[in-house]
């Protein structure tokens, strides 16, 4: 009989299949065009998308994609960057330029195909003109320390940029853009995904602004003054220089849920897709799914074990202590202080792209026992939670889940098994 760690891996593992660009690409790429394929990209997914790509195209290619180091995929006629994330650095311009540069020219007879993933948004950074890649990093960095939502986080990056919110597709020119999309957003909004470079953008530099003050972030009078000039606004909905191109979502968070869903019946247990967008305090909702938990135990409700309660989306940590970890480690110390031991109850957090925040690891794994090894070591579950220390915590019981870059990235993926 399989152990609940190993069926939570089996799902998790088939998760990370469902999502798996170099898949399920191929049923979204458009025909060639009469003349040139420029491929440009950023994300996680990036290299591996453009793998998928080159497998499966006929006709010449060239161009240039941008992912996360480490997170490189062996490609033929497209080239691979690799820059820093989640923070941007020197290559994350240099990447952002040899973009622009490989759509420059382009005319009516050409396509420029963006394959655009999460992660985008830090690989690819070009500040807009006054405003230093100094100022972006301290802003993006204060931003990711305040617990604010990805999609404020990316309103806020696309209005400082050269090249997103759809600055990108202006600079295609004549071509048709067509842009394939793996997201980790929820929601799904193509266009929130690395900060939409292809795509026309419903936010505003005010929405941006407000964003900064609700999250008590000061800025430089350099970084006012682009915010506050109309002229750099990103373009916007029926704008009539993007009419010519299309976008499609290739795969999400929903995808991977349900093929973990389906291997969950396949071993007997009835699942239950919760959600494939939650937000909030990782540890609120941690909270909040150990109460579900209990009914499930209690009152055989909303669903009766064997069973597994299934969730995607992206959760957020304010940083108050000074401990390492990611949203999945807070999650998962989050939910076993909160269950304190419940017999027969497994769970997995893991990010699909292999990174939980900045850490070596996807995320980690508890059972029943957690908390007893955990004593029997003299860790202190309650304080690390408090010291944002999640990390620490399951490295110290050999629970952590660590499979290196997966090269795909549809967000968190969450499960909880009760047997």
């Amino acid at each position: 009989m399989k152990t609940g760690r190993e069926i939570l891996s089996e799902l998790f593992n088939a998760a990370l299949r469902a999502a798996d660009p170099l898949d399920t690409i191929a049923a979204h790429l458009p025909p060639p065009p009469k003349g040139r394929t420029v491929i440009i990209g950023a994300g996680k997914a990036s290299a591996r998308m453009a793998q998928g790509v080159e497998r499966r195209w006929h006709g010449s290619l060239s161009g240039v994609v941008v992912t996360r180091y480490g997170h490189g995929a062996p490609t033929r006629q497209v080239e691979v960057i690799e820059a820093g994330h989640p923070v941007p650095d020197d290559a994350s311009q240099a990447a952002a330029r040899r973009m622009l540069s490989a759509v420059r020219g382009l005319g009516p007879d050409d396509m420029v195909l963006c394959l655009m993933s999460g992660g985008g948004s830090a690989l690819m950074s070009l500040p807009a003109a006054g405003i230093t890649l100094q100022q972006k990093q301290d802003i993006n960095k204060a931003l990711l320390r305040s617990g604010a939502p990805i999609g404020d986080i990316n309103i806020v990056r696309k209005h400082l940029s050269a090249i997103k919110g759809g600055r990108l597709a202006l600079a295609c020119g004549q071509a048709r853009v067509v842009t394939l999309v793996l997201s980790d957003v929820p929601g799904d909004d193509p266009a929130v995904v690395a900060s939409g470079p292809t795509l026309a953008d419903a936010s505003t530099a005010a929405d941006a602004l407000r964003i900064l003050q609700q999250y008590g972030i000061d800025i430089p009078a350099e970084v006012r003054d682009v915010l506050e000039d109309p002229a750099l606004e990103t373009p916007k909905p029926g704008d009539p220089r993007l009419a010519r191109n299309s976008v499609a979502v290739i795969a999400t968070a929903r995808h991977a849920l349900q093929a973990a869903a389906d291997v969950a019946r396949a071993e007997g247990l009835r699942p239950l897709v919760l959600s494939d967008r939650v937000e909030g305090e990782a540890r609120n909702v941690a909270v909040s799914h150990a109460a579900l938990v209990q009914g499930v135990i209690e009152h055989g409700s909303p669903l009766r074990p064997p069973c597994v309660i299934l969730s995607g989306g992206e959760t957020s940590v304010t940083v108050q202590g000074t401990g390492r970890g990611g949203r999945n480690a807070e999650y998962l110390l989050a939910l076993a202080v909160a269950f304190q031991s419940v017999p027969g109850v497994y769970a997995i957090a893991c990010d699909t792209d292999g990174i939980d925040g900045t850490e070596d690891n996807a995320g980690a794994v508890l059972g029943p026992d957690t908390l007893q090894r955990a004593v029997d070591l003299g860790l202190d579950a309650r304080a690390l939670l408090d010291n944002n220390d999640g990390y620490s915590f399951f490295a110290a019981l050999g629970d952590l889940v660590v499979t290196g870059p997966t090269r795909t990235n549809v967000n968190d993926f969450r499960a909880i098994l009760v047997i």
